[in-house]
């Protein structure tokens, strides 16, 4: 009888079950409370450094509320997909509202922010065209860029004399799309968009935005990256998220009518998927409320951005050039960052561990966000206990 290939194959995998053996398994950590600066683990009071709900809105009560209200009103889901049967009057309200807060002609729902991405590069980008990604994409572009018949050529990290040489290579003649982070999701750094702008025009390709971590954080109100240097004009799509300062679960594509007009016909992470539910429809709509008449919440938590950046700067953490919400804090070492983040769990900070293969192995690190609501009170304990863990963990052989 023939070997069991597939068994094999998971047999070998031994890795997850060695951390546990090990207790440094830093993963699906169950929590049994509201995401917020405080959560319960394990029937502990832990705080929350490692969430992506920049604005803290997930407990706002207008968020809560309007969640609560969609269910009675809607029931919990929509059977079908957006294509068929599931499309809502407040799926095209939400639409209607992304398009007008971010400058564009038109905006498409879908259920999740990976689901928007594989709805993008594969339409767009045919078997004689191009798709140029920065090396420290999101792995949805990086999937999506893979699902497309188009040659994919990455440019090093935020380098555009490295794009231009690329973009040089190609024809005339393909479609050239352009691919960038508003914020990038591990490092928290924010691109050159002015020269990304500018090289993508001299040769005539077209600019795709994530803006899943810049929403709420960046620009007028919370608009992007697009609307921080004033180059939303510029921007051919802006796609995003609503699970992190949008409160919510879900993607968006916002672009010209034309551009949405052809995705809806042809994106199949569209066309085979369910529609996002109504709670999670009208708890976006909420909190673009929230956002656009309480620039309070924004303005707090780059308050807490600065303080903590400033606190940090005073130990001898090795701590990457981010300019947002997102501290990268490099350890440079797979498993002495499983180490670290285990053990500031057991003195009540959630962060997250960034290991390889999501960045090099010599850049792991652990990445520390921030909130609005964070006190800072909190942000002092927690680098305070950030710091000495992570110079016992470092000083031991």
């Amino acid at each position: 009888m023939s070997e069991n290939n597939l068994r094999k194959k998971v047999n070998l995998y031994t890795t997850a079950k060695e951390a546990r053996q090990k207790n440094i398994y830093p993963y699906f950590r169950p929590i049994a409370s509201a995401q917020d600066t405080e959560v319960i683990i394990g029937g502990k009071k832990v705080m929350m450094f490692g969430s992506n709900s920049y604005l803290g809105l997930t407990n706002h009560p207008r968020v809560i509320n309007a969640a609560r209200e969609a269910v009675e009103k809607y029931g919990t889901g929509c059977a079908g997909s957006r294509f068929l049967n599931g499309t809502l009057d407040i799926h095209q309200e939400l639409e209607q509202r992304l398009a007008g807060f971010l400058h564009k002609e038109s905006a498409l729902v879908l259920s999740t922010g990976f689901q928007a991405n594989l709805g993008i590069l594969p339409v767009l980008a045919g078997r004689n065209d191009y798709i140029f990604l920065d090396e420290f994409s999101h792995a949805s572009l990086i999937d999506a860029a893979r699902l497309s018949f188009a040659r994919v050529l990455k440019f090093r990290h935020n380098n555009t004399a490295d794009l231009d040489k690329k973009l040089a290579a190609a024809p005339d003649s393909a479609v050239k799309l352009v691919v960038t982070e508003g914020i990038f999701s591990m490092e928290g750094d924010i691109p050159p968009l002015p020269d990304i702008v500018k090289v993508a025009e001299k040769y005539g390709a077209s600019i795709l935005l994530d803006d899943a971590h810049g929403l709420g954080v960046l620009g007028e109100n919370g608009r992007g990256a697009a609307d921080y240097f004033g180059l939303t004009d510029k921007i051919d799509i802006i796609m995003g998220t609503f699970s992190k300062s949008l409160a919510s679960l879900g993607g968006f594509i916002a672009a010209s009518e034309n551009i949405i007009d052809f995705l809806k016909h042809h994106s199949r992470s569209l066309i085979f998927s369910a529609s996002m539910t109504p709670a999670s429809a009208a708890s976006v709509l909420a909190a673009l409320d929230i956002m656009e008449k309480e620039p309070e919440h924004q303005e707090r938590l780059w308050r807490n951005v600065h303080y903590a950046r400033k606190l940090l700067r005073e130990t001898a953490l090795e701590v990457g050039e981010s300019g947002s919400p997102i501290i990268p804090v490099y350890i440079r070492d797979n498993y002495k960052t499983f180490v670290i983040t285990c053990r500031l769990q057991e003195e009540g900070v959630f962060v997250n561990p960034v290991v390889s293969p999501a960045v090099r192995p010599e850049d792991t690190l652990i990445r520390f966000s921030l909130m609005a609501t964070h006190t800072f009170e909190q942000i002092e304990t927690a680098i305070g206990k950030l710091a000495w863990v992570i110079e016992e963990v470092m000083a031991q052989s």
